[in-house]
Formats: structure tokens, C-alpha cells, sequence
């Protein structure tokens, strides 16, 4: 996508019409209570709109309204190639107001637009369009049973559908779980984060556009206490699956222990290691992976690598070359497509992470922090019990931490609580697959950052992750009870005899 400059995206910004209401039942509707929340640009500290204010009222009529939906069929039993070709138009019609998305997205959030622009929207799409394309092409299975039976195992969809969703990327979370919960065939009951409501509420109204029916597709804005907390308490959802805090995910295994035992899948924190080891090649390629890990999206990002694992051999040139590529990472107006990192999303999240910064290890490069935006930190530590070791900061702050051994540095990148993705940079094929298999974690790359793609699933270990994955074809899995159909084939005459 050719990006514009930044006069004519603060002129598509000052053109937008944001929405503000719940989306419930195919339409837009105020809160019940008639309460509503600012929600803020984060550069700036302008109010971008009022959001309506939602609350267990809301939730259920919501979730009567998806009850509904779901057991009239008209989304759950509608065919497999059908709801493949809503979908699909959902998708187009996201591409055809991309623009207008990618622009709400960094004033919501404080994300920049060329991450905006070449990350999260087409990415959006591509998800969307993955699980259509997979809809009907996900088989069921025969059991190998007796010569008088025939077993049957098939899909059934959940039912209704609590989603959960984080402030960090707030439209690509959204497709990752209404992707493979539509294709499957439940309603959705969605919660945006508080912080970040307007792109959901958006693509609420581009799915009753394309065909989505009435009381599948509802999203309820709304802090955790008042939208989150009856969600999760809910007797009449199915499954809830949540993006976000381990802290809050912990409470959606209690709600659904003191409810009604729903399915509650959770992808959570981490504090995730980049392993570069002695015998690394092109240090400045590997440089370039670990700044990208550590600073893209501003480093709120899950599976950000925040801690960088080096050998003592290798460090100073690493360093020197990561400082380096750090600096090509300019800070500022998220809305000029030059900058790479943006404002973090919130004046509470902003002094969480400078927190960190006030003092502690040494500083490498960086460290300030004011109005809003932290500027990419690299810090020496020296102590592994540091804080900015221990804990996930969700900001661009990168904690070296230097080793002697491979083994050492397994070790310690597995001495945590989080386990959701790693990497491991070496050009010894089998210390980077022994590395790879020894790493606790959901997604583990080599001489590379990432997270694998929309093919492969995501998720994590220990206390990153619990109930399932999202993406590939086992984000289905949440979405969908197995069932056995036994039937007997035993010739009823044959027993007469």
C-alpha cells in the first residue's frame, strides 16, 4: 500500500465520523444506563468521541439476541459455503475502507500508521479471509469401529460467544477471533478494550453490510468490571476467549468456575527471550530482528522480545550494531508515516512503563520519557532478578542480559513465568533445533522475529496461554464441541434367529 503524507492523513482524520454506540441485534443502540466514556487520542489527549458506556443490562440483551440467532439458525446451520461468501464480502469491505480503519486505529491507540497502514489492516484482512477460505474445507472423521457400527465425529459450533479483546491491536485481535468463531458458526458477543472501541464498532457495521445477520455479530463497549466481569459470569455463553493480562485472565477461569463452567481459552503475557548465541551470522540482520521485536508496536505487543539473551563473545558487536538500527526507529506524530514508534495508549500505561525508566540497570540508549511516548530503551542488566527482568513491561524497553554457555542461556530464557515466544539466533542447525525444542514457549523462531503467520498457531506456556490456540485450523477448536453420532448397524433379523 502506497502510504500518504501526513498532511493528508490528518485531513482523512478530521473527515471521520466515528462510532459511538453499542452494536446490538443487527443495529446501534445506546447503553441502557444512557452512560458514556471518553476515549482519547493518546499523541494528543483530545477527546475523539463519547462512547456509550455498557453494562450487565447490556450484556444481557445482548446475549439473548445472539441466543436467539444461534438457535433459529440462521447463521449456525446456514451452509458452510454461505457463511464462506459473508465473510469474504466482510473482507472486501474492510479493503475498501482500509483508509478510514488504518487512520481511527492510530488515533485510538497511538499506533503509527505505517503500522497501521502495512501491518495491522492487511493483516486484518488476510485473517479474515484465511478462515472463510477454510469454512468448508475442514472435514469431520469416522471412527474405525466394529463391522456393525459406524462412528461418527463431528463438529458442532459452541453457541454463544464472549470475546474478549486487548487495547494493543485492537483490529487484528478482533479478526483473530471472530474469524474462526464466525466460520464455525456461533454469535459473538465482542468486547473491545476500553481504551481502543472505534475500529470494532466499525467492522460491526461493515459485517451487517455484508450480510452477517441481525444478533451474530454484537459488540459491547465498556470497562472490565461492567462488560468483562458479567461476560465471563454470563449462564448463557458458551466460551470466552480473551486476549490480554495474565492478571485478568486468572479472574475469567474464576468467573467461569463460579458460573457455569464455560470454555475459557486465554492468551496472556509474556517475557520473551531473543537468544543470539556466538556463532550468529550477519549480526546486523540479526541486529535488525531483535530491535524490530523489541520496539514494533511501540513494544506492546505480547510477544515482543524483551529480553535479549547474548553470549559474552558476541555482545559488544551485537550491540553496537542493534544501537544502531534503534536510532533509524524515529519517535513522534503517529499520523506521519516517517515515524516508527508512536504513543503508548494511555496516560495510565505511560506512567507504568516511565516507572521502569526512573532508575535501575544502565542505560544503553534511551531512557526518556514524556507526554505519552517512551523512546526506544536499551538497558545493561546485570541483575537477574531485576524488575525489568522479572516483569512485562508492555513498552520499547530492551533488557540485555549477557551469558556464557548455550546451555546458560536456555537456562535463563527459560527462567520465567511467561512462556509465549522466544527466538534463537545461531548458524549451528542442531543448536538451533535443540534450542528450539528446549525453549518453553508457544512459538519459538530461528534466526528470526515473529510469530509464524496466520497458518500456524499461537499461543503459549505456563502463563501465557491456557484452553487452546488462535490461528491455523486449531483456533476452530475453541469455537467448536466435538461430538460422537454411534450408530448401530446390526442386522436386526440376524438377532431374530
Amino acid at each position: 500500500m502506497t502510504l500518504l503524507t501526513t498532511e493528508e492523513y490528518k485531513a482523512i482524520a478530521a473527515g471521520l465520523s466515528f462510532p459511538t454506540q453499542a452494536f446490538i441485534d443487527g443495529s446501534f443502540r445506546p447503553a441502557k444506563s444512557g452512560k458514556t466514556f471518553d476515549t482519547l487520542n493518546p499523541a494528543t489527549g483530545e477527546v475523539l468521541a463519547k462512547v456509550a458506556a455498557c453494562d450487565a443490562a447490556d450484556v444481557d440483551f445482548a446475549v439473548q439476541k445472539a441466543r436467539d440467532a444461534f438457535e433459529d439458525g440462521r447463521w449456525s446451520r446456514l451452509h458452510p459455503r454461505e457463511r464462506k461468501e459473508v465473510l469474504i464480502r466482510l473482507a472486501k469491505l474492510i479493503k475498501r475502507n482500509a483508509r478510514e480503519l488504518a487512520v481511527m486505529e492510530s488515533l485510538d491507540a497511538g499506533k503509527t500508521i505505517y503500522d497501521c497502514e502495512t501491518v495491522d489492516v492487511p493483516e486484518t484482512i488476510n485473517c479474515l479471509t484465511w478462515h472463510a477460505e477454510l469454512i468448508d474445507k475442514i472435514y469431520d472423521q469416522v471412527s474405525p469401529a466394529s463391522d456393525d457400527h459406524i462412528a461418527m465425529v463431528v463438529r458442532e459450533p459452541v453457541g454463544v460467544v464472549g470475546l474478549v479483546l486487548p487495547w494493543n491491536f485492537p483490529l487484528l485481535m478482533l479478526a483473530w477471533k471472530i474469524g474462526p468463531a464466525l466460520a464455525a458458526g456461533c454469535s459473538v458477543i465482542v468486547k473491545p478494550a476500553m481504551e481502543t472501541s472505534l475500529t470494532a464498532l466499525r467492522v460491526a457495521e461493515l459485517a451487517m453490510e455484508a450480510g452477517v445477520p441481525a444478533g451474530v455479530f454484537n459488540v459491547l463497549p465498556g470497562g472490565g468490571a461492567e462488560v468483562g466481569e458479567p461476560i465471563g459470569r454470563h449462564m448463557d455463553i458458551d466460551a470466552v476467549s480473551f486476549t490480554g493480562s495474565t492478571a485478568t485472565g486468572r479472574r475469567f477461569l474464576a468467573y467461569a468456575s463460579e458460573s457455569n463452567l464455560k470454555e475459557v481459552t486465554l492468551e496472556m503475557g509474556g517475557k520473551n527471550p531473543a537468544v543470539v548465541l556466538d556463532d550468529a551470522e550477519n549480526l546486523d540482520r540479526v541486529a535488525a530482528h531483535v530491535v524490530n521485536g523489541a520496539f514494533w508496536n511501540m513494544g506492546e505487543n505480547c510477544s515482543a522480545s524483551s529480553r535479549l539473551i547474548v553470549q559474552k563473545g558476541v555482545k559488544d558487536a551485537l550491540l553496537e550494531r542493534i544501537c544502531a538500527h534503534a536510532r533509524e526507529w524515529p519517535m513522534g506524530d503517529p499520523l506521519d508515516p516517517v515515524n516508527r514508534v508512536g504513543a503508548l495508549v494511555s496516560k495510565a500505561h505511560f506512567d507504568k512503563v516511565s516507572g521502569y525508566l526512573a532508575k535501575g540497570p544502565k542505560v544503553l540508549l534511551g531512557g526518556t520519557a514524556k507526554d505519552g511516548f517512551v523512546e526506544p530503551t536499551i538497558l545493561d542488566v546485570t541483575d537477574r532478578e531485576a524488575k525489568q527482568v522479572r516483569e512485562e513491561i508492555f513498552g520499547p524497553v530492551l533488557s540485555v542480559l549477557t551469558v556464557e554457555t548455550f546451555d546458560e542461556a536456555i537456562a535463563l530464557a527459560n527462567d520465567t513465568q511467561y512462556g509465549l515466544a522466544a527466538s534463537i539466533f545461531t548458524a549451528n542447525v542442531k543448536r538451533a533445533i535443540r534450542g528450539a525444542r528446549a525453549i518453553r514457549a508457544g512459538t519459538v523462531t530461528v534466526n528470526s522475529f515473529g510469530e509464524g503467520d496466520i497458518s500456524t498457531p499461537f499461543g503459549g506456556y505456563k502463563q501465557s496461554g491456557f484452553g487452546g490456540r488462535d490461528n491455523g485450523i486449531h483456533a476452530h477448536d475453541q469455537y467448536t464441541q466435538l461430538k460422537t453420532i454411534w450408530v448401530d448397524l446390526a442386522d436386526d433379523r440376524d438377532e431374530a434367529v
